[in-house]
């Protein structure tokens, strides 16, 4: 969820030059950085979680060419 909060306002951020999580919690404000850093430590998580997510997915990063 904290994901797809930060994609959104990251694409809101690139489309528009609009941060929707500064506009709510105030520019600079600690709970707008609360936000970023909880969101950022999501992303680091999800990182380093990755190789069990290929796992559950079946995902084979070098999958053999098919002839």
């Amino acid at each position: 969820m904290l994901l797809i909060v930060g994609g959104l306002n990251w694409g809101l951020v690139g489309i528009f030059d609009f941060n929707l999580v500064s506009s709510i919690f105030g520019e600079g404000a600690a709970l707008s950085r609360i936000v970023f850093v909880v969101v950022g430590l999501a992303a680091v998580y999800q990182l380093a979680m990755i190789k069990g997510i290929w796992k559950r997915w079946n995902f084979q990063l070098h999958q053999p060419a098919h002839t």
